[in-house]
């Protein structure tokens, strides 16, 4: 049973990314049709991690109190949403009014689903199963960007109603299809008031023992976003890539990210750890923005940015195992927490990288680059403190 209610949230999330994989190519280009760069495009994906930042503390705590497949539901209805809106937009406040709601529902679908799974699974296979969960945006993503380029050839909105689309046959199959993970008479008895912004309690999750995986959840997002918040507009400049090459990709991008976190990151974390796993993770991201600041070749492209995925798809399962088997609290708002130290990654990164790009299209990886460089150096002792225990 546990094996086929993984399967089914794994063929939502599948479907999901696929919606969202078609639409992913276009931002670059639709931005620059309104006449934005790449202050504007780092500007709109970091609205997207701010709405994270407030909302999915809230969503892990509410499927603590009503279950997970309701907050599920919610999360993949506004994912919808918002796609519809983005087909329907005409100017750049429109982009990002639709952007805030996908953030601010869509972000229940991550933490919830780790939640999920951590509720039907052991402690010793969790990195294992949270990797499959990864794998599902994976394969969603590797299918959806190529159709995403091929749409694009005839109308840049289209792709986005096409993607709202496969975001509501998702919500079917949830609803129909999944089971709860956390039944009522195992759901916390008292639970602390759900507040929107949860200042205190991001902060004081740093003096517990999740601060690692917590500092490593930041890490992924910061740090990739120097990567992929830029990377349609640097195509663009640099190469005159268009949707169709970007999409391509995006595809193999995330075949690779597909196989890192389906495949690997299970016999890897339970070899070596977590913690280990991490730190390899971390170096090998600082190497692979040198590399991709060298590609000059189609191929070389694929293939520098295929290594940086698979060291970056490592890193996110590896964190959010660490937190689950480390949590001092309950896995829904432990996981919403990670989100929100995630969104934190999704707001800095896109705008710095943004900035950085108006400057000089090289910079976003030059940072890259020292950005990962320094992330390992911390983490060297990060991972040798010793944590006192707080509540949240």
């Amino acid at each position: 049973m546990k094996r086929k209610n993984v399967m089914i949230l794994f063929s939502s999330i599948v479907i999901a990314m696929l919606g969202y994989g078609i639409a992913m190519p276009l931002f670059p280009f639709y931005i620059e049709r309104l006449g934005g760069g790449g202050k504007q495009l780092g500007l709109l994906l970091a609205s997207y991690g701010v709405m994270q930042l407030i909302f999915a503390p809230v969503w892990g705590s509410l499927s603590d109190r009503y279950g997970r497949k309701p907050i599920l539901l919610i999360g993949m209805m506004g994912l919808s949403s918002s796609m519809i809106l983005f087909g329907f937009s005409t100017k750049l406040w429109m982009l990002y009014v639709a952007q805030m709601l996908s953030g601010a529902l869509s972000c229940a679908m991550f933490p919830v689903s780790m939640a999920y799974v951590s509720d039907i699974s052991e402690s010793q296979d969790r990195g294992g199963a949270m990797g499959k969960v990864g794998a599902a945006v994976g394969l969603g993503m590797i299918l959806g960007p190529g159709f995403g380029g091929m749409l694009a050839g005839q109308s840049l909105s289209r792709p986005f109603f096409i993607a709202a689309a496969f975001c509501a046959l998702t919500c079917f199959i949830i609803l129909f299809g999944l089971p709860e993970s956390l039944p009522r008479d195992k759901r916390p008895k008292t639970i602390e008031k759900i507040e929107f912004l949860q200042v205190k309690g991001v902060w004081q999750a740093m003096f517990t023992p999740m601060a690692f995986g917590l500092f490593t959840a930041f890490a992924v997002n910061f740090g990739k976003s120097n990567f992929s918040s830029v990377y349609g507009l640097y195509a663009l400049e640099k190469f005159n890539y268009g949707p169709q090459e970007v999409g391509g990709i995006l595809m193999v991008m995330s075949f690779v990210y597909l196989m890192a976190q389906g495949v690997l990151v299970g016999p890897l974390t339970k070899k070596f750890g977590e913690e280990r796993v991490i730190k390899i993770a971390l170096i090998g991201n600082s190497i692979g923005f040198i590399l991709m600041l060298m590609a000059n070749s189609y191929i070389f492209i694929v293939l520098s940015i295929s290594f940086f995925i698979l060291l970056n798809a490592l890193l996110k399962p590896s964190a959010l195992a660490f937190v689950s088997k480390n949590a001092t609290i309950s896995q829904g708002v432990a996981m919403g927490i990670t989100e929100s130290y995630m969104s934190l990654g999704r707001i800095i990164g896109p705008i710095w990288a943004g900035m950085i790009f108006d400057i000089d299209i090289n910079y976003p990886f030059i940072s890259g680059t020292v950005i990962f460089l320094l992330m390992f150096l911390i983490s060297l002792s990060l991972g040798k403190r010793t944590i006192k225990s707080y509540e949240v």
